[in-house]
């Protein structure tokens, strides 16, 4: 009879094939857009979407990076450059699928048409999340049910609004259709990256088969991204001010929002480490305490998918990828590839 660290090792070594195939996969990222996918890989990334004709168009674009500099590449450096390259990325992706769906309003969008609109994401992201929870805990201290900025209740406070602005939000524009549809492409991008993951064929079936729901979800980003601001902010928020409080009331608040966005620099950047240290984790206690909460409030922001919209999935991953598959065989419906004219 074998031994019970015999079989162990005879257990691993039949896994051992399956364990270098996956650690050899490529990473791939994506994001929904209108009727589409983007998927991302590599200094590149494609764009599939559905046109009303019924055809799935592709196209091929560079990915925008403020990363390229070795330094700008270290871990807790690159979270911040990250996320903006991914809202500049993200932003030329959507307005790109709205062109391919022919509406006739949309045009490719210029240098300072997309700074005017990432100022202006990023002020209505300051305003939800920043300083409408700030005004709400003002409230509470007014009512009697919680403290000034420089004790803990506030910030507790402030950050139970930013976490129901945030849930409300997204509860909020799953009943617009368009944006359901977007949820729906949101899980099919999931579903075929899981797929690819997984090893083997990937094709409709192997990915409609899958988990509509990602570690790596953007959406588990933000969430961390809410989660350590609350940390952070009641840390640092009352340290700031026992060194320095301005005597003016409206000053003093004025430097704790100033602060608090500077504090998304740092923030960004232990959040993107965080997803990436809990998407590595096999398993076990810890990487469920990391993964759970964006994974349950992945049910809100993807949907089921259907087969079409599993095929536009595929077409993306299949562009994205080139010829750098890793050995899988990615099975896709027919699809035109468009060349786009660079500027």
């Amino acid at each position: 009879m074998m031994s019970k660290p015999a079989s162990q090792i005879l257990r691993s070594l039949r896994r051992l094939p399956a364990l270098l195939l996956r650690s050899a996969c490529p990473i791939v990222g994506g994001q929904a857009v209108m009727e589409g996918i983007m998927m991302r890989h590599g200094e590149g990334y494609a764009l599939a979407a559905r046109h009303p004709s019924g055809d799935i168009v592709v196209e091929r674009f560079p990915w925008f990076s403020l990363t390229r500099h070795p330094l700008l590449k270290k871990p807790f450096l690159r979270g911040f450059p990250v996320l903006l390259e991914t809202l500049v990325n993200g932003i030329k992706a959507l307005n790109r699928s709205a062109i391919v769906q022919g509406d006739e309003d949309e045009t490719p969008i210029s240098g300072p048409q997309l700074m005017l609109t990432m100022l202006l994401a990023l002020f209505m992201a300051v305003l939800l999340f920043v300083v409408a929870p700030h005004g709400l805990s003002l409230l509470m201290q007014a009512l009697g049910v919680g403290g000034g900025v420089e004790g803990l209740t506030f910030h507790l406070w402030d950050g139970f609004y930013k976490c129901c602005i945030f849930m409300g939000y997204i509860w909020l524009i799953s009943f617009v259709p368009d944006i359901r549809r977007v949820f729906q492409y949101h899980g099919a991008e999931h579903k075929t990256i899981h797929a690819f993951e997984n090893g083997g064929i990937v094709d409709v079936m192997a990915a409609a088969g899958m988990s509509r729901l990602h570690p790596r979800c953007g959406t588990t980003f933000l969430l961390f991204v809410i989660c350590i601001s609350i940390i952070l902010h009641a840390v640092l928020v009352p340290a700031l001010l026992h060194i320095y409080t301005p005597q003016n009331v409206v000053a003093k608040h004025a430097l704790t929002i100033a602060f608090k966005l500077l504090l998304v620099i740092p923030i960004s950047a232990l959040a993107y480490e965080l997803i990436r240290y809990a998407a590595r984790l096999s398993g076990g206690p810890w990487a469920s305490v990391l993964r759970t909460p964006g994974l349950i409030l992945q049910r809100l922001t993807t949907a089921e998918p259907d087969k079409a919209q599993i095929e536009v999935a595929l077409a993306a991953l299949r562009e994205a990828l080139g010829e750098e598959t890793a050995g899988r065989e990615i099975r896709t419906a027919d699809y035109i590839v468009r060349s786009v004219e660079r500027p």
